[in-house]
């Protein structure tokens, strides 16, 4: 009944509902939309800082590929990074959260400091410390066991995990917080007393009460990410040519701005992809927190 009464409010909801559309539009659209384009549009050609016409309704850039084909090629690599990114957050903070939450005490009081003190390091070093150390590591180990994927797609994992690893310090201590408040309760004591493990209690009785929580949380750290990634993209450190993603597309258009000519289609079309996008995952966590929310239920 619960979960009846919060997808009607849900539903009720138009910003959550039209979020919803918008944010599976733009994943349908980066899965499938460069199938419908002709080969030619992805190569280099002739028609280069073309403005936005029936041919190519967003333009071309420096070498004549179409903008729009680039948009949609680069929103599967920040769509992949951020949620892939948003997943490994999920489940360090969540299992950390657990962990440290059921156990209290002393080892509740130093995983804790251990967050303080991760809170402290620099963010954008940690990356590039990461992507400095790893990258040729991950590229001899994938050409001494022949992974091809992995060859071309080494730096955005190394960005998937180092993204994932610095995003799940305030999910840990939200899951914390919610697995204190929770364990005192009949349904745990009574788990306790007839003598399940502390694994079926932390993931069979204590995770499911805290699911609504965890994914507005989730819903929030997906554009977390997708911002982190294409800052780093945009300071020519994460994604890199030939491959693009919405921070890469941005700064290629910075680049190729200047006070003679003024190549706006190159800039405002993937930032206005990018923010139509960051703002529908915004408004979807809002929607979600409000349908989720216990003082809603009665209502």
């Amino acid at each position: 009944m619960g979960d009846g009464r919060a997808l009607r409010r849900f539903r009720k909801n138009k910003v959550a509902v039209l979020s919803t559309i918008i944010l599976a539009f733009v994943a349908l659209a980066a899965a499938i939309g460069p199938f419908f384009f002709p080969p030619s549009y992805a190569l280099p050609s002739s028609v280069s800082f073309s403005p936005p016409t029936l041919a190519h309704w967003c333009g071309t850039d420096l070498n004549g590929r179409d903008v729009l084909y680039r948009i949609l090629i680069g929103g599967r690599i920040s769509l992949l990074v951020g949620f892939s990114g948003a997943a490994v957050s999920l489940l360090i903070g969540t299992t950390y959260g657990l962990i440290a939450g059921y156990a209290g005490g002393r080892l509740d009081n130093a995983m804790m400091r251990l967050v303080d003190i991760l809170y402290s390091v620099p963010r954008l070093i940690f990356i590039l410390v990461c992507i400095g150390t790893l990258n040729a590591r991950l590229l001899n180990f994938a050409s001494e066991h022949g992974i091809a994927w992995l060859i071309s797609y080494s730096r955005i994992v190394i960005l998937i995990l180092s993204l994932g690893i610095i995003e799940w310090l305030t999910l840990a201590r939200i899951v914390r917080g919610q697995t204190l408040a929770l364990k005192s309760r009949q349904f745990v004591t009574a788990a306790v007393s007839l003598g399940q493990s502390h694994g079926v209690i932390l993931f069979r009785h204590l995770l499911p009460n805290m699911l609504g929580v965890i994914l507005i949380y989730l819903t929030l750290t997906v554009p977390a990410v997708i911002i982190d990634e294409s800052f780093l993209s945009f300071l020519g450190v994460g994604v890199q040519a030939p491959m693009a993603s919405w921070g890469s597309l941005l700064a290629d258009g910075a680049g190729s701005l200047n006070p003679i000519k003024i190549r706006w289609w190159l800039v405002v079309f993937p930032a206005l992809a990018m923010a139509i996008t960051l703002l529908a995952l915004n408004f979807l966590g809002d929607a979600l927190r409000d349908t989720l929310d216990p003082k809603n239920a009665a209502k």
